[in-house]
């Protein structure tokens, strides 16, 4: 399905192969690929639209944020790892310091006043407004006909977050006096006057295990995508989920879980807890995906198997291809011609390695949830607007 339009790709290639290469070549001499590649991604994302100017009358001149948000964008580009290798390689890189906008009369900017304007860029939620309009503007009025939906690990270098543990879903012998139903009035203990029976709280207590006892989607099922988001873990922690080949594998850190389109372009992401499950993120991620694209199919594997998920995607209008999990019944194998279309969620495969062999999901040197998902977005941006120019190259 041909989900953009050739006009617009066309223009952009031609603005950049003729008019933007050739006078940084006049200027600087040739350039490697890689930076060929970083011009055409920050003329499709056009960080620069989104930044304001932080210019002051007096003191030391702040630098432009722009070029520090173009600079973040080739950090992804280029597999930088940290900040401090960015920085040096602006400062021997003449050609990536113009394409970034860096002034060569101009001192380059501090490892610190990088690290303030990452932290402002990821509480005002830079790439991910980039990222939607990028979205919006070039898919909103097309017509997606699969949506891959999966959920990646992200290693971290934080410590992980131990929670207590939760109360007993059943109390324990001895205490079926103490603890009653949700909602009930705790009873006077025999001999003592006066004595609440169990400790305070007991009912709160009870009331929460009934909460937890609830599915989590079943609850979004009811609630508001603010809401949603609201629940969804974000601290940093342990995660355990089973690879391609069956094996087990666990990481301290989060989980991306992102939904891409048939095209190859990331559509969305969210950023959890590594330990959350991956079926709490479909509901929201839908919702948001919906907001921005339209789609036919929802296409999910086991991890997404809930008569819950599939009644969502319908009533979204979305045909749900979400392969069974027999949960140690007998498996349903889907259709002839479903098992065909189920095939198109190799899509997310690549999203999630390219993400991180090629922009820097594998090297996550901020802590965090907020900067863990500023980087990722910074990630999830280039991906989007590289696999744009691909799109124009395969025609």
């Amino acid at each position: 399905m041909n989900a953009i339009g050739r006009d617009s790709i066309l223009q952009r290639w031609r603005v950049v192969q003729h008019e933007l290469l050739p006078q940084f070549r006049g200027d600087w001499g040739a350039l490697t690929p890689r930076l060929e590649r970083l011009v055409h991604i920050l003329e499709w994302v056009r960080i620069e639209e989104f930044t304001g100017e932080a210019r002051s009358e007096v003191g030391r001149p702040a630098h432009e944020r722009a070029w520090m948000a173009n600079a973040f964008v080739a950090k992804a580009v280029l597999g930088l790892t940290t900040t401090v290798a960015l920085i040096e390689r602006l400062r021997i890189d003449r050609s990536l310091r113009r394409i970034c906008g860096f002034e060569m009369c101009r001192r380059l900017p501090s490892e610190a006043t990088f690290s303030r304007a990452f932290g402002e860029f990821a509480d005002a939620r830079l790439a991910e407004r980039v990222h939607e309009a990028l979205i919006e503007e070039h898919l909103g009025d097309r017509l997606i006909g699969h949506l891959s939906r999966d959920g990646t690990a992200i290693e971290a270098r934080e410590r992980p977050r131990r929670e207590r543990l939760v109360e007993q879903s059943a109390p324990v012998p001895g205490q079926a006096s103490l603890i009653g139903p949700a909602g009930s009035a705790p009873q006077a203990t025999p001999g003592k006057p006066g004595r609440r029976a169990g400790n305070r709280g007991a009912a709160k207590r009870a009331a929460k295990v009934a909460r937890k006892l609830r599915s989590p989607v079943l609850r979004q099922r009811s609630q508001a995508l603010e809401e949603m988001l609201a629940e969804l873990p974000t601290a940093c922690d342990r995660g355990t989920k089973s690879n391609a080949q069956g094996y087990k594998v666990s990481w301290n850190g989060y989980k991306a879980h992102i939904d891409t389109a048939d095209c190859g372009v990331p559509i969305a992401m969210l950023v959890s807890s590594a330990s959350m499950h991956d079926s709490r993120a479909a509901i929201p991620l839908s919702l948001i995906s919906a907001q921005r694209v339209d789609s036919l199919y929802d296409v999910m594997d086991a991890a997404y198997c809930s008569a819950q998920i599939q009644e969502h995607c319908r009533e979204l209008g979305h045909v749900p291809l979400i392969d069974h999990n027999p949960r140690g019944g007998e498996k349903e194998e889907f259709e002839p011609a479903d098992a065909i279309r189920y095939n198109e969620r190799s899509g997310a495969e690549r999203t999630n390695a390219r993400l991180k062999d090629e922009f820097g999901a594998r090297n996550v040197r901020v802590r965090g949830h907020r900067k863990v998902t500023s980087h990722l977005m910074f990630g999830i941006l280039a991906l989007a607007a590289d696999q744009f120019t691909r799109l124009y190259r395969r025609e």
